[in-house]
């Protein structure tokens, strides 16, 4: 009996958290790319200024995958295949997940 409350209140406590944390979708529609023999995720993440994200899709770490490329030019040409837009090697940066953002240039 005593046992019983505390478990009912975690029990609550759990589904409360469950029905609040709902997914996040992302704002802007998601281009995937060819570039290199990968594929690559392009998605807008700022509009002002105009930024984008490209992700690498790791194939699941096959080792019998295609032989290496630069991860930087494959952003470059993955943003710019996405996009139509040149991207600003100035501004890209890359974070600790791999992914790279980066300004462009449509004019």
């Amino acid at each position: 009996m005593k046992l019983r409350t505390p478990l009912m209140a975690l029990a609550a406590i759990v589904l409360l958290a469950a029905s609040v944390s709902t997914p996040v979708a992302a704002k802007d529609e998601t281009k995937s790319v060819f570039v290199m023999s990968r594929t690559w995720a392009v998605t807008k993440v700022s509009d002002e200024p105009v930024i984008y994200r490209a992700t690498r899709d790791n194939n699941n770490l096959n080792p019998f995958g295609p032989p290496p490329r630069l991860r930087t030019l494959q952003a470059i040409a993955a943003i710019q295949q996405a996009t139509g837009c040149k991207p600003i090697v100035t501004s890209m940066y890359q974070n600790i997940s791999g992914q790279f953002f980066s300004q462009v240039s449509c004019g």
